[in-house]
Protein backbone atom coordinates (compact mmCIF):
# COMPACT_ATOMS: atom_id res chain seq x y z
CA UNK A 1 0.00 0.00 0.00
CA UNK A 2 0.93 3.13 -0.65
CA UNK A 3 -0.71 5.11 2.10
CA UNK A 4 -0.54 5.13 5.61
CA UNK A 5 -1.68 1.61 6.43
CA UNK A 6 -2.37 2.95 10.34
CA UNK A 7 -4.99 5.48 9.02
CA UNK A 8 -6.62 3.10 6.79
CA UNK A 9 -6.60 0.50 9.06
CA UNK A 10 -8.18 3.14 11.72
CA UNK A 11 -10.73 4.20 9.19
CA UNK A 12 -11.97 0.32 8.33
CA UNK A 13 -12.57 0.39 12.25
CA UNK A 14 -14.46 3.45 12.40
CA UNK A 15 -16.66 2.13 9.73
CA UNK A 16 -17.74 -0.69 11.23
CA UNK A 17 -18.11 1.19 14.62
CA UNK A 18 -20.72 3.50 12.46
CA UNK A 19 -22.15 0.51 11.17
CA UNK A 20 -22.90 -0.70 14.63
CA UNK A 21 -24.37 2.16 15.61
CA UNK A 22 -26.36 3.05 12.35
CA UNK A 23 -28.05 -0.66 13.15
CA UNK A 24 -28.40 -0.82 16.80
CA UNK A 25 -30.80 2.77 15.76
CA UNK A 26 -32.53 0.33 13.48
CA UNK A 27 -30.97 2.56 10.02
CA UNK A 28 -29.50 -0.01 9.11
CA UNK A 29 -31.37 -3.55 8.19
CA UNK A 30 -29.10 -6.90 7.43
CA UNK A 31 -27.35 -6.13 4.97
CA UNK A 32 -28.78 -3.57 3.39
CA UNK A 33 -26.95 0.15 3.11
CA UNK A 34 -23.31 1.06 3.16
CA UNK A 35 -20.89 3.53 4.85
CA UNK A 36 -18.12 4.90 3.80
CA UNK A 37 -14.87 7.73 4.80
CA UNK A 38 -12.61 9.07 3.03
CA UNK A 39 -8.70 9.09 4.02
CA UNK A 40 -7.01 11.23 1.20
CA UNK A 41 -7.03 10.09 -1.69
CA UNK A 42 -8.15 6.32 -0.64
CA UNK A 43 -12.06 5.45 0.40
CA UNK A 44 -12.84 3.11 3.61
CA UNK A 45 -16.07 1.03 2.23
CA UNK A 46 -18.50 -1.80 3.54
CA UNK A 47 -18.22 -5.20 1.47
CA UNK A 48 -21.21 -6.42 -0.37
CA UNK A 49 -23.28 -8.46 1.24
CA UNK A 50 -21.95 -7.85 5.55
CA UNK A 51 -24.32 -8.13 7.89
CA UNK A 52 -23.63 -4.43 9.08
CA UNK A 53 -24.79 -5.12 12.81
CA UNK A 54 -22.15 -7.33 13.28
CA UNK A 55 -19.50 -5.76 10.72
CA UNK A 56 -15.85 -6.04 11.39
CA UNK A 57 -12.76 -4.11 10.21
CA UNK A 58 -11.93 -7.01 7.81
CA UNK A 59 -15.38 -6.61 5.81
CA UNK A 60 -14.21 -2.75 4.83
CA UNK A 61 -12.59 -2.95 2.01
CA UNK A 62 -9.93 0.24 0.79
CA UNK A 63 -10.43 1.30 -2.57
CA UNK A 64 -8.90 4.61 -4.17
CA UNK A 65 -11.17 7.14 -6.04
CA UNK A 66 -11.18 5.65 -9.10
CA UNK A 67 -12.38 2.37 -7.44
CA UNK A 68 -9.50 0.28 -7.36
CA UNK A 69 -9.49 -2.22 -4.42
CA UNK A 70 -5.89 -1.69 -3.02
CA UNK A 71 -6.56 -3.36 0.34
CA UNK A 72 -9.13 -5.65 1.67
CA UNK A 73 -10.19 -9.20 0.86
CA UNK A 74 -14.20 -8.71 -0.36
CA UNK A 75 -15.43 -6.58 -3.08
CA UNK A 76 -16.99 -3.64 -1.88
CA UNK A 77 -20.38 -2.66 -1.87
CA UNK A 78 -22.54 -2.46 -5.09
CA UNK A 79 -23.05 0.72 -4.73
CA UNK A 80 -19.09 1.95 -4.49
CA UNK A 81 -20.00 4.08 -7.84
CA UNK A 82 -22.78 6.51 -5.76
CA UNK A 83 -20.11 6.81 -3.01
CA UNK A 84 -16.95 7.84 -5.07
CA UNK A 85 -19.07 10.22 -7.10
CA UNK A 86 -20.03 11.85 -4.12
CA UNK A 87 -16.60 12.33 -2.99
CA UNK A 88 -15.64 14.02 -6.51
CA UNK A 89 -18.61 16.03 -6.78
CA UNK A 90 -18.76 17.10 -3.04
CA UNK A 91 -16.04 18.04 -0.36
CA UNK A 92 -17.38 15.02 1.42
CA UNK A 93 -15.38 12.95 4.39
CA UNK A 94 -17.79 10.35 4.84
CA UNK A 95 -21.26 9.04 3.50
CA UNK A 96 -23.57 6.38 5.10
CA UNK A 97 -26.51 5.15 2.55
CA UNK A 98 -29.16 3.32 4.28
CA UNK A 99 -32.73 1.82 3.50
CA UNK A 100 -34.28 2.91 6.71
CA UNK A 101 -37.74 3.11 7.82
CA UNK A 102 -39.11 6.21 7.94
CA UNK A 103 -36.84 7.48 5.27
CA UNK A 104 -37.72 4.51 2.68
CA UNK A 105 -41.47 5.44 3.32
CA UNK A 106 -41.22 9.12 2.49
CA UNK A 107 -39.33 7.75 -1.02
CA UNK A 108 -42.21 5.64 -1.47
CA UNK A 109 -44.86 8.66 -1.53
CA UNK A 110 -43.47 12.25 -2.56
CA UNK A 111 -41.02 14.15 -4.97
CA UNK A 112 -39.39 15.68 -1.94
CA UNK A 113 -39.45 16.23 1.76
CA UNK A 114 -40.35 19.91 2.79
CA UNK A 115 -38.76 21.52 5.62
CA UNK A 116 -41.37 21.09 8.23
CA UNK A 117 -39.08 21.85 11.35
CA UNK A 118 -35.88 24.34 11.31
CA UNK A 119 -33.59 21.36 12.36
CA UNK A 120 -33.92 20.53 8.56
CA UNK A 121 -31.66 23.47 7.81
CA UNK A 122 -28.94 21.54 8.71
CA UNK A 123 -29.31 19.21 6.15
CA UNK A 124 -29.97 21.83 3.38
CA UNK A 125 -33.67 22.54 4.38
CA UNK A 126 -36.19 20.41 2.02
CA UNK A 127 -34.94 17.24 0.77
CA UNK A 128 -35.48 16.16 -2.82
CA UNK A 129 -36.54 12.34 -3.79
CA UNK A 130 -34.26 11.18 -6.28
CA UNK A 131 -35.69 9.16 -9.52
CA UNK A 132 -36.08 5.53 -8.93
CA UNK A 133 -32.91 3.59 -10.21
CA UNK A 134 -31.56 0.38 -10.13
CA UNK A 135 -29.60 -0.45 -7.15
CA UNK A 136 -25.28 -0.47 -8.14
CA UNK A 137 -26.30 1.75 -11.61
CA UNK A 138 -24.40 4.61 -12.75
CA UNK A 139 -28.31 6.43 -13.30
CA UNK A 140 -28.51 5.86 -9.82
CA UNK A 141 -25.29 7.53 -8.86
CA UNK A 142 -26.06 10.20 -10.98
CA UNK A 143 -29.50 11.02 -10.37
CA UNK A 144 -28.45 10.51 -6.58
CA UNK A 145 -25.56 13.73 -7.25
CA UNK A 146 -28.36 16.07 -8.81
CA UNK A 147 -30.64 15.18 -5.77
CA UNK A 148 -27.51 16.69 -3.24
CA UNK A 149 -26.89 19.70 -5.45
CA UNK A 150 -26.51 22.27 -2.03
CA UNK A 151 -27.59 19.66 0.33
CA UNK A 152 -26.22 16.89 2.97
CA UNK A 153 -29.05 14.48 2.31
CA UNK A 154 -31.08 13.21 -0.36
CA UNK A 155 -33.78 10.16 -0.53
CA UNK A 156 -34.10 7.83 -3.33
CA UNK A 157 -37.02 6.70 -4.40
CA UNK A 158 -38.11 3.34 -3.55
CA UNK A 159 -34.94 2.25 -2.10
CA UNK A 160 -33.88 4.34 1.35
CA UNK A 161 -31.67 7.48 1.93
CA UNK A 162 -27.76 8.76 1.23
CA UNK A 163 -26.20 11.69 3.59
CA UNK A 164 -22.52 12.87 3.76
CA UNK A 165 -20.90 14.97 5.89
CA UNK A 166 -17.16 16.40 6.42
CA UNK A 167 -16.36 13.25 8.94
CA UNK A 168 -18.16 10.50 9.50
CA UNK A 169 -19.73 11.19 12.81
CA UNK A 170 -21.40 14.00 11.11
CA UNK A 171 -22.62 11.75 8.02
CA UNK A 172 -24.03 9.33 10.91
CA UNK A 173 -25.72 12.65 12.87
CA UNK A 174 -27.14 14.03 9.50
CA UNK A 175 -28.33 10.20 8.57
CA UNK A 176 -30.31 10.18 11.88
CA UNK A 177 -31.56 13.78 11.57
CA UNK A 178 -33.17 12.49 8.27
CA UNK A 179 -34.51 9.82 9.65
CA UNK A 180 -35.93 11.91 12.38
CA UNK A 181 -37.66 14.46 10.06
CA UNK A 182 -39.37 11.66 8.38
CA UNK A 183 -40.64 10.16 10.87
CA UNK A 184 -41.99 13.55 12.33
CA UNK A 185 -43.34 13.86 8.52
CA UNK A 186 -44.83 10.42 9.09
CA UNK A 187 -46.55 10.84 12.25
CA UNK A 188 -48.12 14.34 11.34
CA UNK A 189 -49.29 13.30 7.73
CA UNK A 190 -51.92 10.93 9.91
CA UNK A 191 -53.15 14.02 11.44
CA UNK A 192 -53.43 16.19 8.38
CA UNK A 193 -51.63 18.34 5.86
CA UNK A 194 -48.13 19.00 7.98
CA UNK A 195 -47.32 22.87 8.12
CA UNK A 196 -44.82 23.79 6.03
CA UNK A 197 -41.98 26.33 7.19
CA UNK A 198 -41.51 29.14 4.25
CA UNK A 199 -38.46 30.47 2.35
CA UNK A 200 -38.87 33.76 5.24
CA UNK A 201 -39.34 31.44 8.45
CA UNK A 202 -36.22 29.55 6.85
CA UNK A 203 -34.12 32.50 6.81
CA UNK A 204 -35.18 33.69 10.32
CA UNK A 205 -34.26 30.67 12.19
CA UNK A 206 -30.67 30.84 10.35
CA UNK A 207 -30.25 34.95 11.28
CA UNK A 208 -31.23 33.86 14.63
CA UNK A 209 -28.22 30.72 14.90
CA UNK A 210 -25.56 33.40 13.25
CA UNK A 211 -26.87 35.88 15.76
CA UNK A 212 -26.76 33.92 18.44
CA UNK A 213 -23.83 31.99 17.66
CA UNK A 214 -25.42 28.56 17.56
CA UNK A 215 -23.65 25.50 18.28
CA UNK A 216 -20.64 27.11 19.22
Amino acid sequence: MTVASSALDEARRSVARACHGLAGEGLLIGSAGNVSVRVGDHVAVTATGVVLGRATAEDVTVVDLDGTVVDGDRAPTSELELHLGIYRRRSAGAVVHTHSPQATAVSLVLDELPCVHYQQLALGGAIRVAPFAVFGSAELAAETLTALEGKAAALLANHGAVTHGPTLEAAVDNALLLEWACGLYVRAATLGAPRVLDSAQQEAVVAAAVRRGYGR
